[in-house]
């Protein structure tokens, strides 16, 4: 029995299992270790055995048999495949009550998909807002959906029974339902994803060819722009062309924008260029904030800290001993000296205390 198995609750009412996760990969493993450290058994599929054979070295379970008849199945493929697969789940899985939902990234393609199959009131969609720059089974982690949004999204067939038995595997993995109908989650995820995605990927296409005394000026700024942009090409292209129409209608609106801001630009149209601004940052104060909540105004604290083993601790532990809750901490490495820039983000209210607690016990701060 693994430390998992020891400490699990007791499996929900409705969840029984086997749940069957077809797609070992980050999202699908994920899941499997999940639903594991909740007692239920699970059943793993994948086209690559090497791939189930680390996954179920990993206690996410154990390889499905013919005979294996699921009450859950996950489908946790790429986005090209992703149509296909749910139908054969569906097929598989005829003349049972096995639920099938799937965790791609759009949710309308594979609900047109199998709008038509007879038993389309067994599969409810769904998406876990969580994931990781890392992919495969080994980048799993059974914490990984923890306290993250999981959209659901069922369809006007969608069976009752189907519906609540996702939402009980939503929330035995840690993660916090939204209700959302297919359409409506794919220009949610357009607006705060794949749209995104795609502008910091032209941001950082202008650096792939900028001289190298240019890029000696790369800050924090443009790392944080251009962070997402580092994901897996081939993946985010199956993302964005299978979300094509969402993603068309907000193109056309940042296209409409960007040629406001270029004629503003050229003729110094400085009133238009501060309201799209304005607009942004106003955008910016919209997101959640921590738990949910509104978001609350923050500040950063600079401060420098020498590139050696322990300062970063040492600076951690001194914010602790001034009682101010660090919200986020980014590091910027000076390329000219063994020196690291770090900026702790704090309420705004308390940014001046930390300064002055982390003053007194001699760090160099930037105020």
């Amino acid at each position: 029995m693994t430390e998992n198995e020891a400490t699990a609750p007791t499996p929900p009412s409705r969840l029984r299992g086997p749940v069957e996760v077809i797609g070992t990969g980050l999202l699908g493993t994920s899941i499997a270790l999940a639903c594991r450290r909740a007692g239920i058994e699970v059943l793993l599929t994948d086209l690559s055995p090497e791939h189930v054979r680390t996954a179920c070295g990993l206690g996410a379970g154990r390889a499905r048999q013919a005979d294996d008849r699921p009450q859950v199945v996950v489908v946790a493929v790429p986005p090209d495949h992703l149509p296909e697969v749910l139908v054969e789940a569906l097929d598989v899985t005829r003349g049972t009550d096995a639920v099938v939902t799937d965790v791609g990234s759009v949710k309308s393609a594979p609900y047109n998909a199998v709008r038509h199959h007879p038993d389309v009131r067994r599969y409810v969609g769904s998406h876990p807002m969580a994931g990781s720059e890392r992919s495969g089974p080994l980048a799993a982690h059974v914490s990984l959906f923890e306290g993250r949004p999981w959209a659901i999204t069922p369809h006007l067939d969608s069976d009752v029974e189907a519906v609540e038995t996702v939402e009980e595997l939503v929330r035995l993995s840690g993660a916090v339902p939204v209700w959302l109908t297919p359409h409506e989650h794919d220009r949610a995820v357009a607006r705060t994803s794949h749209v995104p995605h795609l502008m910091a990927a032209l941001t950082a296409g202008r650096l792939a060819t900028a001289p190298a005394t240019h890029l000696a000026l790369s800050g924090p700024g443009v790392r944080d722009v251009t962070r997402v942009a580092a994901g897996e090409p081939t993946l985010y292209g199956q993302i964005v062309t299978a979300n094509s129409e969402a993603v068309l209608d907000l193109l056309g609106e940042v296209r409409r924008q960007l040629d406001q801001v270029m004629t503003a630009i050229e003729l110094g149209d400085r009133a238009t260029l501060e309201g799209v601004l304005a607009l942004g940052a106003a955008g910016t104060r919209a997101i959640p904030g921590k738990h949910g909540g509104p978001a609350r105004p923050m500040q950063s604290v600079w401060v420098s800290v020498p590139d050696t083993a322990g300062q970063l601790a040492k600076l951690l532990a001194d914010a602790v001993e001034s009682e101010v809750n660090v919200e986020d901490i980014r590091i910027d490495h000076d390329p000219a000296r063994p020196v690291g820039l770090v900026e702790l983000v704090v309420e705004e209210v308390r940014a001046e205390h930390l300064l002055d607690s982390l003053e007194a016990r001699g760090w160099t701060t930037h105020r």
